[in-house]
């Protein structure tokens, strides 16, 4: 996954600013907080991004608060009527939810992709 970065469980995406001559990025899928880095040198964008981390993580802690978490686990696909209807008659046919179904698919799509 090209331009992403990881640590504790969290991920960005990772930018380049020509203007500014520097590398720069920011957590993605937090909706009540905003967690940005940046480096000139990928050795400096990596540990401005783990002490961000380290940081938020430790004002949560400091507040009492748990850490939002990126993603919830659980979505709203939009499939469009014809592709709803064909994934609710496999679900039948496979004596699974729709739901399950779907979870099946994007599994398989991971593991070729």
């Amino acid at each position: 996954m090209g331009n992403v970065m990881k640590y504790k469980g969290y991920w960005a995406t990772v930018q380049y600013s020509d203007e500014d001559e520097c590398f720069w990025g920011e957590v993605e899928g937090l909706k009540n907080t905003s967690i940005t880095f940046e480096g000139n040198t990928v050795k400096d964008l990596k540990k401005d991004f783990k002490e961000a981390i380290d940081y938020h993580l430790e004002i949560c802690k400091e507040r009492g608060e748990e850490p939002e978490k990126q993603v919830k686990g659980s979505l709203n696909v939009r499939l469009g009527v014809e592709l709803h209807n064909k994934a609710r008659m496999k679900s039948i046919e496979k004596h699974i939810s729709i739901n399950e179904l779907i979870k099946e698919a994007v599994t398989m799509y991971l593991k070729t992709n």
